[in-house]
């Protein structure tokens, strides 16, 4: 198996003036994350960080594989209702494995697998533009929420069944609908239940944002031909890699690690994921949420008050070197940014070589379009480096899935070990709920009472 390179040279002071003492790396940083290392190890002994089991997990896939083979292969269009963790994953792993315009593509040229839609916004207009383009009769719904009591998520299935059951009728829709959902409790397991619609489900101790790897990611990508042992092989890498508490020897400690001390001890708070791939533009908003929900707390795990954690960026390449590079470079040295390479991107353009009289795009012909994006990478990388502007870069082989298994699990890791260097809870999301409940008593849902809103004042209208 290729692996994922991470080049961290230009966060140290041997390559970028201001970075980190490689002294410093490899002592008081390497005791901290033997320290962290342990904590997490902890952890995983009493069982509540499981997506660190995923990749080991046959029951994990083989329902997967069963359901994608069988019952996802009756349908022209498969539609994944989830919003957060529930739908990041299945649209990383669409647009990385499955590339650009699969949804435009003929059958033939998909091998005749479905269409997949990704919905987690309750807009109405996204919905219900996408539903005037599908035939209901062709298509299948997995509805995708760990508790079964998502507002969003569960507003776009009741849509989404009366749609179906007005083409069909109720008694055959049931046949258009899969569950993602807890093993034992919620809505979608009652209803699933009584009606017995085929469910898969997502382990306890599996949060949504690191789900990617469980029933939640893998069967979306799977149904559309995604080998999902594939994936899950390159994460089983990964936790092997990152199994020593060896600092230089980790690469998700190494990561979480120069991150947590490039914000608590260098003011480099926010981190900027930019990867050089159209392919990985999602993985960049699926880290946001991972980085963001894990580590933003207001307080430590002791109840202290912390109001700590980093912001996460994410970028792609080339396109913001004409937008957001004028910041990166010449903005407040509040930034750490992280490119992603890949060494083989599996397509070859070549540029033609004419105009060679006009010297400013001459010098582009003979050379190729992967040629152009890979130099440009590493012409930012230099640049950033030049200016005292502290970056690294993540090296992936291919976007394959082998790859993605490995860069998901590297994400995930990292994030555990920063939490046990931020001292907060990467697993809860207490800031997020205080939202949900006002939101469910302004729906009017019985037990919440709903909320008086602060008061308009006309003075602060215009």
């Amino acid at each position: 198996m290729k692996r994922i390179r991470f080049d961290f040279g230009n966060l140290l002071a041997s390559r970028l003036e201001g970075g980190v003492d490689e002294a410093l790396l490899e002592g008081v940083l390497a005791d901290r994350f033997r320290t962290a290392h342990a904590e997490v190890e902890e952890l995983r002994g009493t069982g509540v960080l499981g997506f660190y089991d995923l990749p080991f997990s046959a029951e994990n896939v083989d329902r997967v594989v069963e359901l994608a083979d069988g019952f996802g292969q009756w349908f022209q269009d498969v539609v994944v209702l989830g919003i957060g963790g529930s739908g990041l994953g299945a649209v990383s792993l669409k647009e990385a494995l499955l590339g650009p315009g699969w949804n435009d593509r003929s059958e033939e040229s998909r091998d005749h697998f479905p269409r997949l839609h990704v919905v987690d916004n309750p807009d109405p207009v996204t919905l219900a533009a996408l539903l005037d383009r599908l035939e209901p009769r062709q298509t299948m719904f997995n509805v995708v929420s760990k508790s079964g009591a998502t507002a969003e998520t569960m507003a776009q299935y009741l849509v989404a069944r009366g749609w179906i059951e007005a083409a069909v009728g109720a008694d055959k829709a049931r046949g258009h609908f899969l569950f993602t959902t807890d093993p034992a409790a919620g809505a979608l397991r009652q209803i699933g239940d009584a009606e017995d619609i085929p469910m898969l489900p997502v382990p306890e101790n599996v949060g949504g944002r690191f789900s990617v790897l469980s029933p939640v990611g893998l069967l979306p990508a799977a149904v559309c031909g995604v080998d999902p042992r594939a994936l899950l092989a390159g994460a089983a890498d990964m936790v092997e890699r990152c199994a020593t508490d060896e600092l230089t020897d980790n690469p998700a400690g190494m990561l979480g690690t120069l991150l947590h001390h490039a914000d608590t001890a260098m003011g480099q708070g926010i981190h900027v994921l930019m990867p050089y791939s159209d392919r990985l533009r999602p993985v960049a908003l699926w880290f946001q949420q991972l980085w963001a929900e894990s580590l933003g707390k207001a307080a430590t795990r002791s109840g202290e008050k912390a109001e700590t954690g980093p912001t996460p960026l994410a970028s792609i390449g080339a396109t913001d070197q004409h937008s957001l590079m004028q910041l990166f470079m010449e903005g407040p040295r509040d930034k750490v940014v992280v490119f992603v390479g890949v060494d083989d991107v599996g397509t070859s353009m070549e540029i033609p070589d004419r105009h060679p009289g006009i010297v400013s795009i001459a010098y582009l012909g003979g050379h190729t379009l992967e040629e152009l994006l890979d130099a440009e990478r590493a012409a930012s990388a230099e640049a950033l480096r030049l200016r005292g502007r502290p970056n690294a870069t993540l090296h992936l082989p291919r976007v394959d899935e082998e790859a993605l298994g490995q860069l998901f699990m590297l994400f995930q890791i990292a994030t555990v070990y920063a939490g046990a260097l931020y001292d907060v809870n990467p697993l809860d999301q207490p800031g997020v709920e205080l939202g949900k409940r006002l939101t469910y008593g302004l729906m009017g849902r019985e037990g919440f009472e709903r909320p008086e809103l602060a008061e308009v004042d006309p003075r602060w209208v215009l």
